[in-house]
């Protein structure tokens, strides 16, 4: 192998190096023009943010201040008579609202042969409550009522609260279960 260089002058390959030189030189131009772009914007944009924090920020305190005026001026035991009223308002509403018809549908639907109602009562504690005394021969039936009354999916957490063998030979039972009416089903008739 010859290691000696016959040319009187030595060719090198500097085109290639420069091409590639000025090609790496444009990519770092363009992404640091880009990087400088996004700079100059996203720090406007920090600016206009900034801004709108603060007028939030201020806004915010002015309706504080606002709010602990107003409450300053109201009467506590004025405000505490209102809201009875309403109270009393709203539980009057509720009574009226509740449909009995549609309640006694559901029952006539449900209630077996050997089962009779001896009582309903509603009650309100936080959800519709309906306190149903039966009195059947078997304690089967009682379950069957139950369960066919589960199905309609209007009545919820039903259970059987006191379940008496009376002195004729018939059952006495307490059912309670939470009673919620489907919106805009009219009871059959």
């Amino acid at each position: 192998m010859i290691n000696t260089n016959l040319s009187t002058r030595p060719f090198y390959n500097a085109r290639a190096v420069t091409a590639l030189l000025a090609l790496l030189s444009a990519i770092v131009l363009a992404v640091t023009a880009y990087n400088l772009v996004q700079l100059i914007s996203l720090t406007g944009s920090q600016r206009t943010l900034g801004a709108k924090a603060s007028a939030s920020e201020r806004e915010a305190a002015r309706l504080h201040e606002d709010a602990v005026k107003t409450l300053a001026r109201v009467d506590q035991k004025e405000l505490a008579v209102v809201d009875k009223a309403a109270r009393e308002a709203k539980a009057i509403i509720d009574q009226r609202v509740f449909s009995w018809t549609d309640l006694f549908s559901h029952f006539e639907q449900t209630l077996p042969a050997d089962v009779r109602i001896t009582s309903v009562q509603q009650q309100q504690s936080g959800r519709q409550m309906v306190v149903i005394k039966t009195e059947a021969r078997n304690i089967d039936d009682v379950d069957k009522f139950i369960e066919a009354l589960e199905k309609t999916g209007t009545f919820h957490d039903v259970i059987a609260r006191n379940e008496v063998l009376m002195e004729n030979d018939v059952y006495d039972a307490t059912i309670e279960a939470a009673y919620q009416p489907r919106a805009g089903k009219e009871a059959k008739p």
